[in-house]
């Protein structure tokens, strides 16, 4: 627990057991759900956490509030990571009134069996006043689904954001930011860039000098830097000037390929990432698909069809929208290669991408004329 200004105090936790968040996630450095405590006149207490950290957030809360109630429980998203203490802090506090909007109590109805007294419903721009504190309700909806909002304090000039700027990684990560922010925006988040942008221009007229997120660190310097990369992201443009390469391969020829491309595009200065798709984390291979201005795909053709790790990674781009980018395409195959076509179609649903004139066809294994046209690729790339 620590104290975000004189009158809000955090009293979420972390959680350093779990391994995969929403079931698919690598967490490897855990994960924070964060809660807050605003003492004023009336005391609100911002949404709840994990079903396995009840007692410890009741227990952070009760030393907080050193023996007074709370008047309000506010529940800016209800996905379960931060709703499923409801049921067990009404009990506790069988007076307190519950905040949110509409779709918000239709969701607890169907979560939980509690009988919700004299519920506060808020619209766009409700003002819930505390005493010296007023917060401000600002709808935010499917970021990232549909009952989600957030809520500004007038008086500490605090965002409290939902899953917006939200990271992966418990509070001690010394992951950067950008990086656990990114793999989580673009995972999680990321289909809705149309949302975020509506709500980043609803914020931008407020004086925000503080983010308070449902996950990772409260945000209270340089906020320009962290709503111009979600700016970025949400509007689905490249984030830095890079070629990813994302290959699938069986018995070597395929990976050989595309390191050689590799090799070839940093010999002439380009950053390069290299994936191997069956053995990086997905996320991060999506995450970083977004990031950089060019991909270049490398699969072998298996069964007639894309390689399984090549499928189910560009059916995740297909998921989040991936648009606005110059894809390269190289196939293998001994008898049909047939999977630069198949991973075409397969991205037919994302928008606006530029295809290089040039697809490199191996066969089996490298020759001159597969290498030559590794060298054109590496020109159209460049």
């Amino acid at each position: 627990m620590y104290n975000v200004t004189d009158d809000i105090i955090y009293v979420g936790v972390d959680d350093k057991e779990i391994d995969l968040f929403e079931g698919m996630y690598h967490v490897p450095n855990g994960m924070t759900y964060n809660s807050f405590v605003i003492l004023d006149e009336k005391i609100a207490v911002t949404d709840s956490v994990d079903a396995s950290f009840g007692e410890q957030w009741l227990k952070n809360i009760k030393e907080v509030l050193g023996g007074r109630k709370p008047d309000y429980l506010i529940i800016h998203h209800m996905e379960f990571d931060h709703s499923a203490n409801i049921a067990k802090f009404i009990k506790e506090y069988p007076e307190v009134q519950l905040v949110g909007n509409a779709k918000t109590f239709t969701m607890i109805k169907e979560y939980f069996d509690i009988d919700i007294k004299n519920p506060v419903t808020v619209q766009e721009g409700y003002e819930l006043v505390l005493g010296k504190h007023t917060l401000r309700f600002i709808m935010a909806a499917f970021v990232h689904w549909p009952e989600v909002m957030v809520s500004y304090d007038l008086t500490d000039k605090a965002l409290f954001s939902a899953d917006a700027f939200g990271t992966f990684g418990a509070s001690d990560s010394k992951q950067p930011w950008q990086d656990e922010a990114r793999r989580y925006y673009i995972g999680i988040v990321g289909k809705y860039g149309v949302q975020v942008q509506n709500l980043l221009k609803k914020v931008s007229s407020l004086d925000v000098q503080k983010i308070l997120p449902l996950h990772g660190p409260v945000l209270d310097s340089n906020l320009s830097y962290y709503v111009g990369l979600y700016n970025i992201w949400s509007s689905y443009a490249p984030e830095k000037h890079a070629v990813m390469v994302a290959y699938a391969s069986i018995y070597g020829h395929t990976a050989q390929a595309a390191k050689l491309l590799a090799e070839k595009l940093q010999s002439k200065g380009e950053t390069v990432l290299l994936y191997d798709l069956a053995r990086s984390d997905r996320a991060e291979c999506v995450a970083q698909a977004f990031a950089c201005d060019r991909l270049v795909l490398a699969s072998v053709t298996y069964n007639a069809e894309i390689f399984p790790a090549m499928r189910e990674f560009i059916d995740c781009l297909n998921e989040r929208g991936y648009k606005n980018r110059t894809v390269g395409l190289i196939e293998n195959g001994t008898w049909s290669p047939i999977s630069a076509k198949l991973m075409r179609d397969r991205l037919a649903p994302c928008k606006n991408l530029t295809f290089t004139q040039v697809a490199v066809k191996v066969r089996a294994a490298l020759n001159d004329e597969s290498l030559a046209e590794i060298d054109n690729l590496v020109t159209e790339l460049l």
